[in-house]
């Protein structure tokens, strides 16, 4: 990862064993490994082709990122839900982040790496050093398995720099604790004129 100019690698994990006093039925384990490099467009004013920056850093960003959540995780086999995020320095463009996140040479490695098939959920923005940033996860197979559907937050407290980029893969080994709100494969249709009591917020 010398191409991308790497700071410093950060993993922050959670694993949550109590709701509201209750023993979670599955206890979940949420890992989001970040990865802190130079931005490679910075001072560089508007650039209008970004891919050659991105075919030289990204996939390897993908590999570093998959190797630090599989670790944590105890194996691919484990990552059943997974998101992607950027947050870009000030002297930075969003556009910055999402090249390195939103193109096949990431998110096509990340999936394969990690065995899933579902477009990756995302999160990204600009903010200064020590901004937290929320990730979304979704199941890595089945986008539509609501159960999966959960969040991560990553913080550090040094970076982005201005000219920096924190690149962020995460995933997590089950669904939201105590789950029970149903599927959308098993959702009754509903339909806007067959709730009659439904009342207008103003």
């Amino acid at each position: 990862m010398a191409e991308a100019q790497l700071r410093k690698v950060v993993t922050v994990a959670d694993e949550l064993l109590l709701e509201l006093g209750r023993p979670v039925a599955a206890p979940v384990r949420r890992v989001a490994a970040a990865a802190v490099i130079s931005n490679p467009w910075a001072g560089g004013g508007f650039v209008a082709d970004l891919g050659p920056e991105v075919e030289r850093i990204a996939p390897g960003l993908a590999r570093l990122l998959t190797d630090r959540i599989s670790e944590a995780l105890g194996g691919v086999d484990r990552i059943e839900s997974f998101g992607k995020a950027a947050i870009v320095g000030l002297d930075g463009e969003i556009e910055h982040g999402g090249a390195l996140i939103h193109t096949p040479f990431f998110g096509n490695v990340f999936r394969e790496l990690t065995e899933g098939t579902s477009i990756i959920v995302f999160s990204d923005d600009r903010l200064p050093a020590g901004e937290p940033l929320t990730v979304p996860l979704w199941h890595k197979t089945a986008a539509a398995t609501r159960s999966h559907y959960q969040t991560c937050q990553i913080r550090i407290p040094d970076a982005p720099r201005p000219d920096e980029i924190v690149v962020i893969a995460a995933g997590a080994s089950g669904p939201r604790p105590n789950a029970r709100i149903g599927d959308r494969a098993t959702d009754p249709l509903i339909r806007l004129a067959d709730l009659d009591d439904l009342e207008t917020v103003t």
